[in-house]
């Protein structure tokens, strides 16, 4: 369900998307493709966005792609687990689009 409205919510600001499945595909896409932007849900099957964060940030060009973390876990623990993972910023769920939006922009600006 959150998946499907943040594909909503950016599509109508008119972003492209990819959408992986979990941590494996995502690390994958993020290998392939240049992105200028990761939304990294932090709990996924297979491989958590925790250490698929890691595993970006070992390639050259995950080395510096922002990576903002999505997760409903909004304790202070939570967020200095995903910032000591390489993630750059922290977006809790559910998402408040007025947050999101104003976040994707502060960092999309730092990618031009």
């Amino acid at each position: 369900m959150n998946r499907e409205v943040m594909l909503e919510l950016l599509k109508d600001i008119g972003q492209e998307v990819s959408i992986s499945m979990d941590g494996v595909d995502t690390v994958q896409l993020a290998e392939r493709d240049e992105y200028r932007l990761i939304l990294m849900d932090v709990q996924m099957p297979r491989m958590n966005g925790l250490e698929a964060t890691r595993t970006i940030r070992q390639s050259s060009r995950g080395a510096t792609m922002p990576i903002l973390a999505m997760t409903a876990n909004a304790f202070a623990e939570d967020r200095a687990q995903c910032l000591e993972a390489g993630m750059d910023d922290f977006i809790t769920k559910p998402v408040d689009p007025d947050l999101l939006f104003e976040t994707l922009l502060r960092w999309l600006e730092r990618t031009r």
